[in-house]
């Protein structure tokens, strides 16, 4: 069995993958706060996992794997959506949430075995924070309840810093009701036109980060094998799930591996409003990249370095995406994953490493293997290459190459110009050379531009 290694983000080093039970291999995920369309970013940790699932599937067969990736659905951002809307919360996390799962599936990710919504877990987490509160771990306080950190001895072992550091690197909430700045809500009261729930503490709502040791032990136990986001998450998020989870279950580890993604740039800048270079993932569908190429833009940087999405390197994953297309478009059976590849994603989702193996089967035009190989990343799957079908365009390079060379006898230019604009605005890059004229579509492409033409 091929071994499997993965970057610890609890112990800082890389350690090979031994699950709690082959028969029963648990994975978790954060999900996103349904309150908007999905933003770039909020992909890289989807595609991360979706490779990780379908490696696990491999080795250890798809009956034998649990992947969870929650939504929340009941966050103080919702109701600011609700207030500002006068829409009911039902109606935008729905809407929300059918987005953000259209757009996961347009990238090429599975399904995951579970997609568990907050608001369906209530009653388990009231239970959770009732039994953090018998054994003095947590703490009633003006409709409140909230975590003592200082009662888990271990906090901050994830982070790697000291309660001092992350009080000084975090913005903490000070409170009058807190017994001390690092103690963390699970419980808070509910106004009467914020949804609520009945609870021993009065109508409330939950803090958010109970929301996922709540679901994670009810779907996967106490104990489970993998749990990962972004590195964003990993204080306060992670390290109050793992104090809440440990706390509440003393004899269990909560996640034995945690693994964080870096974050996303988008040509050479953090992405932001401000810089008007923010991006979901439906903008960039809508402007005609397919999720396909998204995806392997994706996967061509390691998913713990900093990933930059430009244009030209869309383009260039579209370019190579076609080819290799067009060299498995005559076979319908998936030979052999090649052990490189599978290797180079054994060993900590080597996506890049994996990618350049891709290239050297492509060249040796190994058709079956190629396919195969590139399905353990996602890529090449039956119903994601619709926007790659072969488009004829020799009528319209041949009227270019025509127009053209009658400008080098007449100097007049215009015709090619003209040509060249309207090809351009439908979405085709010209590449003319002493070889000829040669035509590739980019994003976008939209053959029905070049009508206007005849």
């Amino acid at each position: 069995m091929t071994i499997i290694h993965l970057y610890n983000s609890l112990n800082r080093k890389k350690e090979r993958f031994v699950p709690l039970d082959p028969k029963n291999v648990r994975m978790y995920l954060c999900g996103p706060t349904v309150y908007d369309r999905a933003h770039l970013g909020n992909a890289r940790n989807v595609i991360m996992f979706d490779v990780l699932f379908r490696l696990m599937n491999w080795i250890y067969g798809s009956s034998k794997v649990t992947y969870v990736r929650n939504i929340t659905d009941i966050d103080d951002k919702i109701n600011q959506r609700v207030k500002s809307s006068g829409r009911d919360i039902t109606e935008i996390t729905e809407e929300t949430s059918t987005w953000y799962l259209e757009d996961m599936a347009s990238l090429g990710n599975l399904d995951p075995t579970h997609t568990p919504r907050a608001t369906q877990y209530i009653d388990e987490m009231i239970a959770m924070i009732v039994d953090l509160i018998a054994k003095g771990h947590a703490y009633k306080a003006e409709g409140h309840v909230l975590f003592s950190v200082k009662s888990y001895s271990d906090y901050g072992r994830l982070s790697g810093r000291s309660i001092e550091d992350m009080i000084a690197g975090a913005r903490v909430e000070i409170a009058p009701y807190k017994r001390d700045p690092m103690d963390f809500v699970l419980w808070k009261p509910s106004m009467p036109d914020i949804t609520g729930w009945n609870s021993p503490w009065g109508k409330g709502r939950p803090g958010w980060h109970i929301e996922c040791s709540a679901m994670s032990c009810a779907l996967l136990g106490p104990s489970f094998d993998i749990h990962g986001g972004g590195n964003d998450l990993q204080f306060p998020h992670h390290e109050n799930e793992i104090a809440q989870s440990c706390c509440a279950y003393p004899d269990t580890g909560f996640a034995n591996v945690w693994m964080h993604n870096e974050m996303l740039q988008v040509e050479g800048k953090k992405m932001s409003k401000s810089l008007n270079n923010f991006y979901t993932v439906r903008d960039l569908l809508n402007e005609g990249y397919a999720g396909e190429v998204i995806r392997f833009v994706f996967l061509s940087t390691h998913y713990s370095k900093p990933m930059d999405w430009t244009k030209a390197k869309a383009l260039e994953a579209e370019k190579i995406l076609r080819k290799w297309r067009t060299i498995t478009d005559s076979t319908s059976t998936l030979g052999e994953v090649s052990q490189v590849v599978l290797n180079a994603v054994a060993d900590d989702l080597n996506t890049a490493g994996a990618m350049v193996e891709l290239h050297a089967i492509a060249a040796r035009g190994d058709a079956d293997q190629l396919k195969a190989s590139a399905s353990l990343l996602g890529l090449l799957c039956d119903g994601m290459g619709d926007w790659a079908l072969t488009i004829d365009l020799s009528y319209w390079e041949n009227k270019l190459l025509e127009a053209r060379q009658t400008a080098l006898k007449s100097k007049d230019f215009t015709a090619v110009d003209h040509l060249k604009s309207v090809y351009i605005s439908a979405g085709l890059e010209v590449r003319m050379s002493n070889k000829g004229v040669e035509l590739v579509p980019t994003a976008g492409f939209d053959i029905g531009r070049l009508d206007s033409i005849g």
